[in-house]
């Protein structure tokens, strides 16, 4: 583990790029990009697309590590290169900004409330090319909708493969992500809180997590995790929120900070000239860090 982003993701300032979609989520992200379906027609195709725009943003001059922690990338975007060095080397070298991978392959069909993660065939392999590749910490999500057994099933689940990630020398990003449409929100931030603090009871004290979480509906309510000595960040996702409200709730939670993907990409297309572009990016880059900044 490089001691110096240790230490940036512990006490820098600013906020998560997730930079991170993967093959559900790619045309999506594509078609708010202002790129439709009819622009490609091949998987590669439609990656070489969203590679395009993640190293817009990447080589953009407003994407500086004065405002931006560190970015979470999906694993083709680690294999490529962004302005002629592999894509983790230029955030650390060239920007400042600590690289972090997604390992997760999706989520199963929601079972008691909960969707838990997809299998991860060779876990281990992966995460020692993450290590080859400069790669700090790596980022799994599953979704909670509904309070329950599933709770806990998640948790469960979340730290068993942090602690293959720990083992190789790595920072995982345990993502236990809350449907903010869920009409049982609160009662399930509740059993989840109740099961993350288990685990985290169950670590050794130099076995290190971050935690993504969806913003709760009761202020702070997490403080007691964002203190707690094994966690090195707690980051919040926006989570379907708008990017104002995303952000307000963020301000209120102090010691936390954002981890946005739709919300910092918001209003951004491949139309845009560059000067459009940097100007839009700079607004959400400014004001997701702002709300960071509490």
């Amino acid at each position: 583990m490089n001691s110096q982003q240790l230490d940036r993701m512990k006490s820098g300032a600013g906020f998560v790029a997730a930079l991170d979609q993967s093959g559900g989520s790619t045309p999506k992200a594509l078609r708010l990009y202002g790129i439709h379906d009819d622009e490609w027609s091949s998987e590669k195709e439609m990656f070489d697309l969203v590679h395009r725009m993640r190293t817009r943003i990447i080589t953009s001059p407003v994407f500086t590590s004065d405002r931006i922690l560190a970015a979470i990338l999906f694993e083709m975007t680690m294999d490529r290169d962004v302005a002629g060095r592999p894509t983790a080397d230029y955030l650390w070298d060239v920007k400042g900004i600590v690289p972090i991978l997604k390992v997760d392959k999706g989520l199963e069909s929601e079972v008691d409330g909960v969707k838990l993660m997809k299998p991860i065939p060779d876990l281990v392999g992966l995460l020692a090319r993450a290590r080859e590749k400069h790669i700090f910490g790596t980022k799994m999500r599953s979704v909670i909708a509904m309070p329950g057994s599933g709770v806990k099933a998640v948790v469960d689940q979340q730290f068993a493969v942090a602690k293959h990630i720990i083992a190789a020398g790595l920072v995982p990003v345990i993502e236990p992500e809350i449907d903010i449409h869920s009409p049982a929100k609160g009662e399930a931030e509740v059993e989840l809180k109740a099961s993350l603090q288990e685990g985290l009871a169950a670590l050794g004290s130099d076995e290190l997590v971050m935690f993504k979480l969806t913003p709760p509906e009761e202020d702070d309510f997490y403080a007691d995790l964002v203190a707690h000595p094994n966690v090195v960040r707690m980051v919040f996702l926006s989570g379907g929120y708008s990017r104002l409200e995303a952000n307000e709730r963020l301000a209120r939670n102090h010691g936390v900070v954002a981890s946005f993907s739709r919300a910092l990409t918001e209003g951004l297309t491949a139309q845009q000239s560059d000067e459009e572009f940097d100007a839009t990016l700079d607004r959400a880059v400014g004001s997701i860090s702002t709300a960071s900044n509490t």
